[in-house]
């Protein structure tokens, strides 16, 4: 099938581009020299989305979504992962599934003590730091293992529609597209009228947004074959704090 692919940039332009549209893409190669690992140890991550618990949080009656959670954050030049939480946000940005706590199960152990996982987060908080230009700031870190599948017919990326996360920076990973047709992506200015639209497809190819400038979104996916499904790895990164429950909520 005929897609649209994304426009991609060399790792040395991904800053300003952030800066000037509010996004940009890089290539899987990009990925591993932005990241400072292999495009090996990065593919050596992608079995982990294999055998992922359920989504029992989908208000829309979906069983197509499978997912892990984990939160890190990075503070004077050291990563590390938090107590298991859940992941909260309000209302006002995810209108389907705001306002509630929702506890995943959290990544594996043997994920989350990769070198190339922890190169990754690290990449994505000094590139935070550098667009921000604020090289002090604690980045609070939420890690999502996406897998949406086609088992019912249709899998819905993002069944809360175009939003943002209420978040400074979003990572989009795309780990993995197997046997499906769809799942295009569509970045639309936070306060403007331009927009773009794309399917991500290459294997840990990276689209890193600003999420106070631009909102985003991903259409649904459906099996061209048996066992069609798109694998995901979203970081959110967030200065000062995590998203968390008020007391009153």
């Amino acid at each position: 099938m005929h897609t649209l692919s994304p426009h991609t940039l060399p790792v040395s332009e991904l800053n300003a581009a952030i800066q000037h549209k509010g996004y940009g893409v890089i290539s899987a190669a990009s990925v591993a020299q932005w990241a400072g690992c292999s495009l090996d140890a990065l593919h050596a991550l992608s079995p982990d989305w294999d055998n992922m618990p359920p989504d029992n949080y989908l208000k829309d009656g979906g069983r197509y979504r499978r997912r892990r959670h984990s939160s890190f954050v990075f503070e004077n030049g050291a990563l590390h992962q938090v107590a298991h939480r859940a992941h909260w946000q309000s209302l006002d940005y995810n209108a389907l599934h705001g306002g509630m706590e929702r506890w995943f199960e959290p990544m594996l152990d043997s994920t989350v003590a990769s070198t190339a996982w922890n190169q990754l987060l690290i990449a994505l908080a000094h590139t935070a730091s550098q667009v921000r230009g604020t090289p002090n700031t604690k980045w609070c870190i939420e890690a999502h293992q996406f897998r949406i599948d086609t088992t019912d017919g249709i899998g819905r990326p993002t069944p809360e529609g175009a939003h943002r996360d209420g978040v400074d920076f979003v990572a989009v990973f795309m780990v993995n597209r197997s046997h499906i047709k769809g799942g295009e992506t569509r970045v639309f200015e936070a306060n403007g009228p331009q927009g773009e639209r794309f399917t991500l497809s290459e294997p840990w190819s990276l689209m890193l947004l600003d999420d106070t400038r631009v909102i985003h979104e991903s259409t649904p996916i459906q099996p061209l074959a048996e066992g069609g499904h798109r694998d995901t790895l979203v970081l959110t990164c967030r200065a000062d704090k995590f998203q968390d429950a008020e007391p009153s909520a």
